[in-house]
């Protein structure tokens, strides 16, 4: 995100009201998503740190596997979002967890991290990590900070990256 999207995403931030609208618009369009894909889950609707947060969660784990894997969950991430600013008129900064899926690429992104710790423990000077999305290079700097390294992203749209230093 440039700066100017930032600026423009900090002043128009969404009320309380206006993100648990945006969960209410995102559950009926995963519902009938799911109602279309034949696929039971249930929804969970939350409101976080400014963003409205959907989780698609089953008994079965297994009836959301062919949902959960982390490029299936940014694209119907992106899906949902494009039909909440279809009904909104606003951006949205919706994120959408399907069986854990969340939980399970910070994990990944935590190990992410440490390969790249260890990189600059055998003495490089930065450790460039691949292109993700803004979420995730915004889960990778708080667990760099976490682990005492500094972070920043650069690049730009898909190419954008994260690359951490000691700090």
């Amino acid at each position: 995100m440039t700066t100017s999207e930032q600026i423009s995403t900090d002043q128009n931030a969404a009320t309380e009201e206006q993100l648990e609208q945006e969960g209410d618009i995102a559950a009926d369009f995963l519902e009938g998503l799911l109602d279309i894909a034949d696929i039971d889950g249930d929804l969970a609707l939350d409101v976080r740190a400014g963003r409205a947060y959907v989780s698609v969660e089953a008994e079965d784990a297994s009836a959301l596997s062919s949902l959960s894997h982390p490029d299936t969950v940014q694209a119907l991430q992106e899906l949902t979002r494009l039909a909440v600013q279809n009904a909104t008129g606003r951006f949205s900064r919706l994120i959408l967890d399907v069986g854990g899926s969340r939980d399970a690429r910070q994990r990944q992104l935590e190990n992410l991290v440490d390969r790249a710790i260890e990189r600059l423990d055998e003495g490089a000077s930065q450790a460039s990590l691949p292109a993700m999305s803004s979420y995730e290079r915004k889960l990778v700097h708080d667990i760099a900070a976490e682990r005492g390294c500094v972070s920043e992203s650069f690049g730009e749209g898909a190419d954008r990256h994260t690359v951490l230093r000691r700090s």
